[in-house]
């Protein structure tokens, strides 16, 4: 029969159920993949706030994934690793911090599909109406787009939680490896179909919206290139977008395959790990993939590398 404990302030999370001798390899990987994510993307938003010649709208409607991955991993990756090294009894965690990190993941997955939207209006822009790109994409289009990936995440995650805070607690055990929406509303005995509804709504819209947008400017672009006989836009747009798609990919493998893992109690473990995948792939992959694929900063460090031999 299972215990209840009635709004209890201090929970307990589960956590990955390793072995002994997979503990310390699980916790390495994890550490240099953290240690990489925070200084590669510290690097990049600080090479495009340093360099002017980054203070373009690409680069810095880019430099918002960057951030978006330093918040997003500082807040889960070290509260992981130090779970790691506890045994389950001690991987306890304040009913607050619980909430905040559930708000703080939500938020970064959130706004990763959010800002791949405005870069692909940016990009667009860019090659569908060339002409027009610099009229349009201005300075304050950029602080519009930027405030509105940001603004949209919040309302729809301040929404999403505040339906979960509001009910009561009779368990105390956090079933994944980190505080997220799901975990703390299968907390409650209360009935969470609002929760449930929402949820569906907030992640099919959100998903729609950001398939719809990269399948709809992706198809622009195409005609564009097919119908254009101009070598170097061509070359262009599959450089720029191609990086692009394959990031969106990747995020969305992830994305789906976490919620649709939750709804299977046997694939616990996996679900486990795929979440934490999501966090640490795309915050690994976004300054490779977008960073050294970018001429310009491919250009700065090398100029960069080559002051310090000189």
């Amino acid at each position: 029969m299972e215990n209840y404990t009635y709004n209890s302030f201090t929970l307990q999370v589960e956590g990955l159920l390793l072995s002994e001798e997979m503990t310390y390899p699980t916790f390495l990987i994890f550490l240099f993949s953290y240690i990489f994510i925070i200084v590669t993307n510290v690097g990049i938003v600080v090479l495009i706030f340093v360099d002017k010649s980054l203070h373009q709208p690409m680069y810095l409607l880019f430099s918002n994934l960057p951030l978006n991955d330093i918040l997003g991993n500082s807040i889960l990756v070290p509260r992981l690793l130090l779970d790691i090294l506890r045994p389950s009894s001690e991987r306890l965690i304040s009913y607050y911090e619980c909430v905040v990190q559930a708000f703080t993941t939500h938020m970064y997955g959130t706004t990763t599909h959010t800002i791949l939207i405005i870069m692909a209006f940016d990009r667009y822009v860019a090659i569908c109406q060339p002409l027009r790109y610099a009229s349009i994409m201005t300075n304050r289009m950029v602080i519009k787009l930027t405030v509105s990936a940001w603004g949209v995440a919040l309302v729809l995650v301040s929404v999403l939680l505040g339906l979960t805070v509001r009910l009561s607690r009779c368990r105390t055990l956090i079933k994944g490896s980190y505080c997220d929406n799901a975990s703390l509303f299968k907390l409650s005995c209360d009935s969470v179909v609002i929760n449930n509804v929402y949820g569906l709504t907030f992640t099919v819209a959100l998903f729609t919206a950001s398939i719809g947008s990269i399948v709809f400017t992706y198809t622009r672009i195409t005609i564009v290139c097919l119908t254009s006989k101009n070598k170097s836009l061509n070359s262009k747009a599959l450089q720029t977008c191609s990086t692009h798609l394959v990031l969106f990919l990747i995020m969305v493998f992830c994305g789906l395959s976490n919620i649709v893992l939750h709804r299977f109690p046997e694939t616990t473990e996996y679900r486990k790990l795929m979440a934490i995948l999501f966090h640490i792939i795309t915050g690994s992959l976004n300054p490779v993939i977008y960073g050294l694929q970018s001429k310009e900063i491919r250009k700065f460090l090398s100029q960069l590398f080559e002051s310090k031999k000189g």
